[in-house]
């Protein structure tokens, strides 16, 4: 519950406002303001026309969608491509010569193709292999990596969790794993991922390799597009590169002809929402030559013997492909890439770029009665070097932090999409959280049974934040509305996490 001074308790996001505090709110810079300070949006109309036919199930029921981050939108084309195709086409298992089989290898032959494409990469330096999504991507290369002692993992401490656990393989086969801290705005340094990448070395030998630099090209937590000229900088020292791209994608471009690193995760649903289950592991023909899988599947061998006791992996990208791919929906990928082409990504990146400075400009601005602010954003507060993904909490009018399961219960309640928690970024939830490695340093999860538990144990006023994010069919009326719920329900509140359901996860 929530107390507001001189009202009754009431609910988080069940409340109505005063006509003076709406009021105050519609008095707030509106449209014309934001067209003067974001002149680029009135390039992105087709967006809002695209809004009103392919995406108009947006506004069902008066919903919000804002959770881009977390997953794409299909628009209406896309779902009705998907069955257009089922219905009038027959598509079989792929690995045979029956016409069915050979229907769905051209479609997926195809798909490859279009990714090629998409990243502007050479079919002889690049190769596609579907995975179920990232993180399986993720975990192809770090099963197979030649991780051994004398080599190193190197983190960023801003990274998903699925690229977080490589470190387990490093572990097993006793490579060394090292983090690049934090820096101004939850940034990474670039001076310090230099110091690290060569830290303790001399020069690289020719044709030798440290180690496995992993990083993302765009923070899923914080919205940080870090500099990608680090994956020039890593390789030169000696690394292979894996560039974490599943947040970069759904608003810009990646050119594999400019940036080359050795291995790109993707999920496709996070660019336009259908298929999900799909990703991809866009890899350097080379590295994945060097890498070597601990197991074979059906699929990814030319032959195999049991009384002989050996086998030959295919010598194309189904050796690194688990089974038997998903055949139907890994066309989609082609139309969907199709799709956004034609929305066009310089006006998908504009638009992006400015709700979310419109959205870092009035959530800043927001504040109680006494003038104490409303919240506390994570990461840069303005558009430069940044996405379109904001980390944020709220404050009560005392200063304290709000509970981010109280804005999860209150935004829910009133058709907000938006995410809470530490959105499977460790790293970054322990920043934003104040926790330092002292702090961390003997704690036994033995000791904890929950996550509830773990929280207390380390003296965490909250349990994550709060995440909006923005894509292609975001709106200026989506940003308005979603502020005017935040004055509306939380100006001059005053905290409480009582009666708060436990946490499942972080």
């Amino acid at each position: 519950m929530v107390t507001a001074a001189g009202k009754h308790d009431r609910g988080y996001g069940m409340g109505l406002a005063t006509a003076a505090e709406t009021s105050a709110f519609s008095a707030s810079p509106g449209f014309p303001e934001f067209l003067t300070r974001y002149p680029d949006y009135r390039a992105t109309g087709a967006l809002d026309r695209l809004r009103a036919t392919e995406y108009r199930h947006l506004d069902v029921d008066g919903h919000v969608y804002l959770d881009y981050a977390g997953a794409g939108v299909p628009a209406r084309s896309q779902v009705e491509a998907h069955r257009d195709r089922l219905v009038n086409g027959c598509y079989g298992n792929p690995h045979s010569d029956n016409p069915s089989s050979v229907a769905s290898t051209r479609r997926v032959a195809a798909a490859r193709r279009a990714v090629l494409a998409h990243f502007n990469a050479d079919p002889a330096e690049y190769a596609v292999i579907f995975t179920a999504n990232a993180t399986a991507a993720c975990r192809l290369v770090g099963e197979a990596y030649p991780f051994r002692r004398g080599r190193r993992l190197v983190l960023t401490a801003d990274n998903h969790n699925s690229v977080v656990g490589l470190r387990r393989f490093a572990h097993t086969r006793h490579a060394r794993t090292a983090y690049v801290p934090f820096a101004d705005e939850m940034r990474i340094a670039g001076r310090d991922v230099a110091a690290i990448l060569g830290a303790g070395t001399g020069p690289p030998r020719r044709g030798t390799r440290r180690g496995l630099f992993a990083y993302p090209a765009q923070s899923n937590f914080t919205g940080v597009r870090h500099p990608l000229e680090w994956v020039a900088l890593a390789r030169q020292a000696g690394y292979d590169v894996l560039l974490d791209a599943a947040a970069y994608l759904p608003t810009a471009r990646l050119d594999l002809s400019v940036v080359q690193p050795d291995f790109v995760p993707v999920s496709w649903y996070k660019l336009f929402g259908h298929p999900t289950g799909l990703g991809c592991l866009v890899a350097r023909w080379a590295t994945l030559r060097r890498l070597a899988r601990p197991w074979f599947a059906g699929g990814t061998v030319t032959a195999v013997s049991v009384l002989g006791d050996w086998h030959a992996l295919a010598d194309d990208e189904s050796s690194y492909e688990d089974g038997t791919l998903n055949f139907l929906s890994v066309p989609d990928v082609e139309i969907g890439l199709s799709w956004l082409d034609r929305a066009g990504w310089d006006v998908i990146g504009a638009r992006v770029r400015c709700l979310t400075g419109w959205f870092l400009d009035r959530l800043t601005g927001l504040r109680h009665s006494d003038g104490g602010p409303m919240a506390v954003v994570y990461g840069p507060a303005d558009t430069r070097a940044r996405g379109g993904t904001v980390a944020f909490n709220l404050l009560d009018r005392a200063g304290a932090l709000i509970d981010e399961r109280a804005v999860a219960a209150g935004t829910a309640a009133r058709g907000f999409s938006v995410r809470t928690g530490c959105f499977c970024n460790p790293g970054a939830g322990e920043a934003t959280l104040g926790l330092t490695r002292r702090a961390l340093r003997g704690f036994s999860v033995a000791r904890t049974r929950t996550l509830d538990d773990f929280l207390r144990a380390i003296g965490a006023p909250v349990g994550g934040a709060v995440r909006v994010s923005f894509g292609p069919p975001s709106t200026f009326d989506d940003v308005q509305r979603f502020l005017a719920y935040l004055w509306e329900t939380f100006r001059d509140i005053r905290a409480d996490p009582a009666g708060l359901p436990p946490r499942a996860r972080c």
